[in-house]
């Protein structure tokens, strides 16, 4: 489900400009370009493109594409990326802070878009704590791929819409509105939406 935005509609009946204003700008700031980070993160850290392609089994041009903005990686380019730069998954969803410092909203939360499918909304107002929410967007067909994700976090999912299969050492599993699992950390791990209807669900990281 898309992010809720106010109609053309609601606009036209009295909808302040200013309003308007302030939502965009406060999505500009959670829209940080993600190649930005991992470029800065990279030269920060001393390894070079031919090394994060080799960590990630992907093509210096490719990785090059993703930092200059012209390709989207998948998840699991995200997921190996991240440990080869020696960061949590998480780092890439910093943003500007929210309005308040416990509180976000729509506008307000980092956002990824995947090349495979996926789209993360980082729910939780900042990293810097044990608990971690992500709400996850699958498309139709979106699926994270034959090679198993492994998380350092426990985790737990809860489908909100949809249905979602989760592999689970090599054990699949469909889950449907209201169904949920818990993995421990560092359980080899896959999922996928493998129906025509988008699914979405929420991630719970600890």
């Amino acid at each position: 489900m898309a992010t809720r935005r106010s109609s053309p509609a609601a606009a036209k009946a009295g909808a302040k400009p200013t309003a308007t204003k302030t939502a965009r700008k406060k999505n500009a700031a959670a829209d940080i370009p993600l190649g930005a980070l991992v470029r800065d993160l990279r030269k920060r850290m001393g390894v070079t493109l031919t090394e994060l392609a080799e960590a990630t089994g992907r093509s210096v041009g490719f990785i090059s594409q993703i930092e200059r903005g012209l390709s989207q990686p998948t998840v699991l380019d995200m997921n190996l990326i991240a440990e080869r730069l020696g960061v949590p998954g998480g780092y890439f969803y910093l943003a500007e802070p929210p309005s308040h410092s416990w509180v976000t909203r729509p506008v307000e939360r980092r956002t990824l878009h995947y090349a495979d499918g996926f789209v993360d909304h980082l729910v939780s107002p900042s990293m810097a704590g044990r608990l971690c929410v992500l709400e996850s967007q699958l498309a139709p067909g979106a699926d994270t791929g034959e090679r198993a994700l492994v998380e350092h976090e426990e985790q737990a999912m809860y489908v909100l819409e949809g249905e979602v299969t989760v592999w689970w050492n090599g054990e699949p599993c469909t889950l449907k509105p209201g169904d949920a699992c818990q993995l421990p950390s560092g359980a080899p791990t896959r999922y996928a939406n493998r129906t025509d209807r988008p699914a979405r669900v929420l991630w719970v990281y600890c």
